[in-house]
């Protein structure tokens, strides 16, 4: 293991805001930046410090030589340059979500079952500060058998969605739950379980871009998830309708207790816990019970975790990233626990194409030969391989 860890990071704007995170820890090292916007890389460049600049990413792999690579492109490029890197040997922390389709699941378990290399998937929603209390708490069991969970990624993005092609396809022009991680993460590490079966129905379609095309994603899609622990989640993907945005609404329901996120900024977060909370009939503030359960580098986090943003979040998801490379563990987010939080999504699509019946989450992790361990219903499905309508798309 070398003594610092060089990192390069593909895509730019997003990709950039790992630097500060990077820069906070000792052992490691942004040396590269790649992006194929020529403009934005030398903006990028100069206001990161970072002198080498690629914009293909090959070159940035053989001539920069990174040790870590961050790839922070469209979310059809994940899988490929994950495995592009994996099959160097590098360790690859890749944005959400992890892959577009089964076949790209597929190759990413087998690449990372042949690399040195190791994998996690960037899920910051884990590492907010409320979703790391809830966690603590759900694995302390104050909320006692917790059988329900709700989540919403609600986000009206159309203009966003025009500037960038590959988004107008993969986030829009594709029905289902498109970007199910930021909802399924916390949820998933707070039940501590996997989806097995997910039906998805949708509201329809009532509005359409500047072009006076509408577009291919109904506006409001709803997923029911059967966990393995026998309970079940609710989720809502809307990257369209017109209401203020409300990105991280969670629910968490148990035997012991419940908690609600925050509707809107001026509120707080609610729980209430049979026992302990001192009213039977009253909801109390999640923070409460912070100097309880939250782990201990939360409660007085340091200055270079402040600065990296999201409250300390995104400097603690490098943080045991990097810590996890240079012990040899397993990352907090591994490609199994990646595709946990992906796949039911790219189900969400078939099922609502079959008119939201159920149908079989599969398990990557007992999948040998693909697609024939696949369940039978998926094995010829639309997403076992999705192809852009154009290079433009991807």
């Amino acid at each position: 293991m070398p003594e610092r860890l060089r990192v390069g990071i593909a895509g730019v704007p997003r990709g950039v805001t790992f630097v500060p995170s990077f820069a906070a820890i000792a052992q490691t090292e942004v040396v590269a930046l790649c992006d194929l916007d020529r403009e934005a890389l030398q903006r990028a460049g100069a206001e990161s410090g970072v002198s080498l600049l690629f914009a293909d990413y090959e070159q940035m792999l053989e001539r920069a030589q990174p040790d870590l690579v961050v790839v922070a492109t469209p979310m059809p490029l994940h899988v490929p340059q994950s495995v592009a890197a994996l099959e160097r040997g590098l360790h690859v922390l890749c944005e959400v979500p992890a892959a577009t389709d089964l076949e790209q699941c597929w190759r990413l378990v087998q690449a990372l079952r042949a690399s040195r290399g190791s994998y996690m998937m960037a899920e910051n929603y884990c590492y907010t500060r409320e979703s790391v209390l809830v966690r603590a708490m759900a694995r302390a069991g104050v909320f006692g058998d917790v059988y329900y969970g709700e989540g919403a990624y609600i986000h009206e993005l159309k203009a966003l969605h025009e500037m960038t092609p590959w988004r107008r396809f993969w986030q829009v022009g594709l029905d289902g739950n498109t970007y199910p991680t930021h909802s399924l993460g916390p949820l998933l590490q707070w039940t501590g379980t996997r989806v097995t079966t997910v039906a998805c129905m949708g509201s329809g379609h009532h509005y359409r871009d500047s072009q006076g095309r509408p577009y291919g994603a109904q506006d409001t899609t709803t997923t029911l998830c059967a966990l393995a622990s026998g309970g079940m989640l609710t989720l809502r993907l809307d990257l369209v309708s017109e209401r203020p945005a409300n990105g991280s609404h969670y629910a968490l329901q148990g035997t012991k207790g419940a908690y609600l996120s925050p509707r809107r900024d001026e509120e707080e977060p609610l729980v209430w816990l049979l026992g302990r909370s001192p009213e039977a009939e009253s909801w109390q503030e999640l923070w409460d019970y912070e100097s309880e359960f939250l782990p201990q580098p939360w409660r007085q986090p340091s200055e270079e975790a402040r600065r990296a943003g999201h409250g300390g979040g995104d400097y603690y998801e490098v943080r045991e990233f990097v810590d996890a490379v240079l012990r040899g563990a397993r990352p907090p987010i591994d490609v199994f626990d990646a595709l946990d939080f992906t796949v039911p999504g790219l189900v969400s699509r078939e099922s609502l194409r079959l008119g939201g019946i159920p149908v079989p989450v599969p398990d990557f992790r007992g999948i040998e030969r693909f697609p024939e361990d696949l369940p039978a219903m998926l094995r010829d499905s639309a997403i076992l391989r999705v192809s852009p309508p154009g290079p433009a798309l991807g």
